[in-house]
């Protein structure tokens, strides 16, 4: 049996403290994604609790819930909008009276049942999965506009290290690619990260340390021109340049993915929060427990 030689071989213990150091690492993560979303959540609890008289903010945690579980609509996304629009007036029984309803967006780069069945997550999924398709790779990510902090926070990703989606979890309006083209509503190439002056240094190190070395963003735009989300790939070798049939390919699917999305928020989420409003008039002043 071959032995292994004494200058390579590992020590268990090494072993033993670079697992540990890596749960460190995870935890750490972990706990800087709750504090990001916790702070949107309580904010969001506190004003339901006020508006509906609720108990407590196990209560308003609990109208929260049943809205986001009734609609498919993620709470930090509910929330999210619950803080930014304006409060329903008291003399009217629905939030949104004068609200007008659109048909759903068809969207070309998807099937039928992903873009029929109403969920975001599947539609992100599909705009990822095909900016990827069209430029060859298996990194990126999907950004969503923040309307409560600004900036872009990441929705969907793949092929991405841990330690990237914790740094790039949310990004302000500088220092990255996705924030230009946010910035100038449009697509953004990065043909080599290592040189591009658009980044700032830790978030160029970042990028190079999950193997990225070229990149490509392109906005999810609504039909007025407004961009509410981002979709970027991520290549391991720097990028000469996407060619126009590719260019092409990618700015019509942003523009079905934005419209998608502004129809999403505008039904679908609303449709979340009136049925909030709803049941917080209906049970007013009563305790609520979380499903």
């Amino acid at each position: 049996m071959p032995l292994s030689h004494p200058r390579t071989a590992r020590r268990p213990e090494a072993a033993d403290g670079d697992g540990e150091l890596e749960r460190l690492r995870a935890e750490v993560r972990d706990l800087r994604a709750r504090a990001r979303v916790y702070p949107l959540i309580s904010q969001a609890q506190g004003m339901l609790q006020e508006r509906y008289a609720l108990a407590d903010g196990e209560s308003a945690f609990a109208l929260l819930q049943r809205a986001s579980q009734r609609y498919n609509v993620k709470l930090r996304t509910l929330a999210n909008l619950l803080v930014t629009v304006e409060r329903p007036d008291d003399r009217e029984t629905l939030w949104f009276p004068r609200r007008v309803r659109h048909p759903q967006p068809d969207l070309a780069f998807t099937t039928a049942h992903t873009s029929g069945s109403g969920s975001r997550g599947a539609v992100l999924k599909a705009v990822l999965s095909h900016t990827l398709a069209v430029t060859d790779t298996g990194m990126g990510n999907v950004q969503l506009a923040d309307r409560a902090r600004g900036g872009l926070s990441i929705e969907e990703h793949t092929g991405l290290t841990p330690d990237f989606v914790d740094f790039f979890a949310h990004v302000g309006e500088d220092g990255t690619s996705c924030a230009q083209a946010a910035r100038d509503v449009a697509q953004v190439t990065v043909r080599e990260v290592e040189s591009a002056p658009v980044f700032t240094e830790p978030a160029r190190q970042a990028i190079l340390a999950a193997g990225s070395r070229a990149c490509h963003s392109v906005p999810l735009t609504t039909a007025s021109g407004l961009c509410v989300g981002m979709v970027s790939a991520h290549m391991d070798r720097p990028l000469r340049g996407l060619t126009p049939t590719q260019v092409k390919a990618l700015d019509g699917m942003g523009v079905q993915a934005g419209r998608w999305l502004a129809w999403h928020d505008y039904t679908v989420v609303l449709d979340a929060l009136e049925y909030l409003h709803a049941l917080g008039r209906a049970r007013r002043g009563a305790r609520l427990r979380r499903s």
